[in-house]
């Protein structure tokens, strides 16, 4: 068989896994320790990113006709790829935190939605909250105004109720008086 048949297949695996990606970072993992890639590989794996090292060959061919194809003039070195599929934000605020946590980690460029991203831009991407913690924030701002209406409603209750109590007890105190 020849080397170009030995190939393909892992060509073909990278083209699928960037075609339908919405985020895709590259980034050079070159210095971490074990441990550390382990905890990194960990915490993408929970987040359903898929990070996985290529030769930068192979990433160059299948790249070729994607969206991708603007990184290929970034694989030099050790070169891993951080894939995601639903959340566009994942790969870029896991891998920004663990950069600064470990500076051997280096986030070089990506791809997301279609657009390239320098580093700047994939830095700026990490500061965008998760899609689940902006529905918790819209779910949190719409229920704001109904809870603080059911909260005054509630005071104005108690506090009738506890001028009736009073009033009641000035009623039955009055005509013991007389």
């Amino acid at each position: 068989m020849a080397k170009v048949e030995l190939k393909q297949p892992i060509v073909e695996e990278i083209a699928n896994t960037v075609k339908d990606a919405q985020s895709v970072v590259l980034v050079n993992y070159s210095g971490l320790t074990v441990a550390q890639d382990t905890l990194l590989r960990k915490e993408l794996r929970e987040a359903g990113v898929q990070y996985k090292v290529y030769k930068n060959t192979m990433m160059n061919f299948a790249f070729k006709g994607t969206d991708c194809e603007c990184l290929s003039k970034h694989l030099e070195g050790t070169n891993a790829l951080a894939v995601s599929a639903d959340d566009a934000t994942a790969p870029a605020r896991i891998l920004a935190k663990y950069a600064k946590q470990y500076p051997a980690l280096e986030i070089i460029a990506g791809v997301v939605e279609g657009n390239y991203n320098d580093q700047a831009g994939i830095q700026a991407l990490a500061s965008i909250p998760s899609r689940d913690e902006l529905l918790g924030k819209l779910l949190g701002s719409i229920q704001s105004p109904i809870t603080n209406l059911a909260r005054v409603l509630n005071q104005i209750a108690e506090a009738g109720g506890a001028e009736a109590a009073i009033a009641a007890k000035g009623e039955e105190a009055a005509p013991a008086a007389e």
